[in-house]
């Protein structure tokens, strides 16, 4: 029997992303369903009961809302391309500068396969990130992260906690108006939902900033005035080797001197900023969070399925992108590749809940202890 523990968040997200990656990679519907179900079947058998994981089913409607609006986007803007029309719309004149958009127009089944082929893609993009964040802990992400990376960690995990803030505070609100019953008419049923839940959001707002205050969030530390110029000197000396590095890496007639180099001293300098800039939070931590073979398998499974797609787009270009006018193809790398985010169901240890906590804790006795004298 595997213990119930949670699994390091980091691994979470790793494997979220890897997933995210393998579906930017792609427009095949099948594989992308295929990633949606790897997905879900991963945070529901995977996923505790803590407030934050019951918001995949936000996400899940959050993306099909984005396949709704890509597909009425293309329909309002993507008109007159050539193919079977399914709709004839009048065209709405644009002016000379609108010159290349088309607003409303002849609407074409092609143009529908191709926006639902994007909307899907973004759905997974949004979905995968719900996933990681049903699945891990954001208050030990935050605590994971280094020292140089405090406040936007902490921006960070405010941000990906809103909306299972707003689920659990929706899940509370609806249970008492239940309980106290009364007109539950839809209008006046979504005005009693929505003002309880956006003043139960702004308390909890006022609460972390007042949480934040008293533990002293934002002091600077022990630097120097010297020390603080070399970390913002180091920090920008690397986001420009970064930048130029990527830019000759990605054009090809950039002098080659430029690439790999620039790349490398650019990294090098980020790091070497993010070390000095770790020296102006000064944090302890109780139990730190370590990693196990468990999470390196549970990451690499996610970041496997990312490799996978990127092969399978630079190798094999018309299973990763089939197009509209056929049935898209299929191959065994390409399943067996989205197949092996689904890993940590079989071997991440169940999640802490209340009843495992239960079953950990020990059994109070009810015979007195006896104290020898």
């Amino acid at each position: 029997m595997r213990l119930a523990r949670d699994l390091h968040p980091v691994a979470w997200w790793c494997w979220a992303v890897g997933l995210a990656v393998g579906a930017s990679c792609t427009t095949n519907p099948f594989l992308l369903g295929l990633l949606l179900v790897v997905a879900t079947i991963t945070v529901f058998a995977c996923r505790g009961d803590q407030p934050w994981a019951r918001s995949f089913r936000l996400y899940l409607w959050l993306g099909l809302i984005v396949l709704v609006v890509r597909v009425l986007f293309r329909l309002l803007v993507g008109g007159n391309d050539a193919g079977h029309v399914l709709v004839a719309l009048p065209e709405i004149p644009l002016p000379d500068w609108a010159a290349g958009v088309s607003l409303l127009g002849p609407f074409s089944r092609e143009e529908l396969v191709a926006a639902v082929y994007e909307g899907l893609r973004l759905s997974t993009l949004l979905i995968a990130v719900g996933a990681a964040n049903a699945l891990a802990n954001p208050k030990r992400l935050m605590r994971s992260l280094p020292p140089a990376l405090y406040e936007i960690g902490t921006a960070m995990v405010v941000a990906i906690t809103v909306i299972p803030q707003l689920a659990d505070s929706a899940r509370r609100v609806r249970a008492a108006q239940q309980l106290r019953g009364g007109d539950r008419g839809r209008v006046r049923g979504l005005r009693r939902l929505l003002v309880p839940i956006l003043e139960d959001a702004f308390e909890r707002s006022l609460s972390l900033a007042a949480g934040m205050d008293a533990r002293g969030y934002g002091r600077s530390g022990t630097a120097t005035v010297g020390q603080r110029r070399t970390t913002g000197a180091l920090m920008i000396l690397g986001l420009l080797g970064v930048g130029v590095g990527v830019y000759a890496f990605l054009d090809s007639t950039a002098p080659r001197v430029l690439a790999w180099p620039m790349l490398a001293v650019g990294v090098v300098a980020a790091l070497a900023g993010f070390v000095t800039a770790g020296r102006r939070v000064e944090r302890t931590r109780y139990r730190p969070e370590r990693w196990q073979p468990i999470e390196f398998v549970v990451a690499g499974s996610g970041l496997a399925v990312g490799a996978a797609l990127w092969a399978v787009l630079h190798w094999d270009p018309l299973v990763a992108h089939p197009g509209v006018l056929g049935v898209p193809a299929l191959s065994l790398g390409a399943l067996l590749g989205v197949l092996v985010g689904v890993v940590p169901v079989f071997v991440a240890p169940p999640p802490l809940t209340a009843q495992n906590r239960a079953a950990i804790a020990p059994e109070p006795t009810s015979e007195p202890s006896r104290v020898a004298v």
